[in-house]
C-alpha cells in the first residue's frame, strides 16, 4: 500500500487487524524500509523529556 501525508508518501505492506481501531493506520518509524518519519512533523521535541514525540499525522491509504 502507499501511506501518504502532506509531507510525502512511503511504499509498505499492509496487514489488517483488530487491535488497532478503525480509521488507525499504524506503522513503525524506525526501520529503513518503512522510513515513517518522512510523512510526520520529526522537528518537534517532548517539552519535557527532549526526546521525539509521538509521531501523528493525519494520512490516507492507497493500494498499489
Amino acid at each position: 500500500m502507499k501511506l501518504i501525508t502532506r509531507r510525502g508518501y512511503i511504499e509498505v505492506k499492509a496487514r489488517v487487524t483488530e487491535m488497532i481501531p478503525d480509521g488507525v493506520v499504524f506503522t513503525f518509524f524506525h526501520f529503513a524500509e518503512a522510513a515513517a518519519n518522512v510523512l510526520t512533523q520529526a522537528k518537534c521535541l517532548d517539552p519535557v523529556a527532549k526526546i521525539p514525540e509521538y509521531k501523528v499525522s493525519a494520512a490516507r491509504i492507497e493500494k498499489i
